[in-house]
C-alpha cells in the first residue's frame, strides 16, 4: 500500500527555502526524492501554507521576502494545476473540526495540556486535519515533520 504523509511546515520552508528556517534543505530535498521514487503520496495542510507565509511575510530583507514569496506561489501554483508531488488538503474550518482540535484529536491530550507541553495550535491543527483525512479515506496517515513536539504524533 501508498504510504501518505501531512509536510509540516517545518519540511516545506526547507523545499521552498525559506531563509533562516531552512538549514535542512538538501537532506530533505534528498529525502523527498527518496519518498517520490516509493510512490509516497503528501498532502499539504492549510496550516502548513500559512505557517511558511507567515515566516516569509516576517523576513526583513524586502528583496529576500519577495524572491522566497514567488518561490512559496510556484509552489502553491503547481498544486492548483495538479503537477506538484502534493495536493492540498480540503478541510472545513467548522464547529467540528474545532472541537476535535480543542479536544486533541487522536493525541490522548487536550489542546490545553498540548500548550502546556508546548506543542502549538498549528501542529494540534495538522493532527486534526490528519485525523479527518483518515476518517474520511480509511487510509493510515503519517505526518513528515522535523518538528520533535510534533514527531511525537507523526
Amino acid at each position: 500500500m501508498t504510504e501518505v504523509s501531512f509536510i509540516d511546515t517545518t519540511v516545506l520552508c526547507n523545499l521552498v527555502p525559506v531563509p533562516g528556517r531552512d538549514q535542512n534543505a538538501d537532506e530533505v530535498k534528498r529525502e523527498m526524492t527518496e519518498r517520490l521514487n516509493r510512490r509516497e503520496r503528501f498532502i499539504l495542510p492549510i496550516t502548513s501554507v500559512i505557517e511558511t507565509g507567515n515566516f516569509i511575510a516576517q523576513l526583513a530583507d524586502g528583496q529576500l521576502r519577495r524572491q522566497t514569496a514567488e518561490k512559496l506561489d510556484a509552489i502553491l501554483n503547481l498544486i492548483c494545476e495538479r503537477k506538484a508531488p502534493w495536493v492540498l488538503h480540503d478541510v472545513a474550518w467548522d464547529r467540528n473540526f474545532l472541537r476535535t482540535l480543542l479536544d486533541g484529536a487522536d493525541t490522548m491530550s487536550t489542546y490545553v495540556e498540548h500548550a502546556m507541553n508546548k506543542v502549538g495550535a498549528g501542529d494540534l491543527c495538522i493532527i486534526t486535519e490528519r485525523l479527518q483525512f483518515e476518517e474520511r479515506s480509511k487510509i493510515r496517515a503519517k505526518i513528515w515533520t522535523l518538528d520533535d513536539g510534533l514527531l511525537a504524533h507523526a
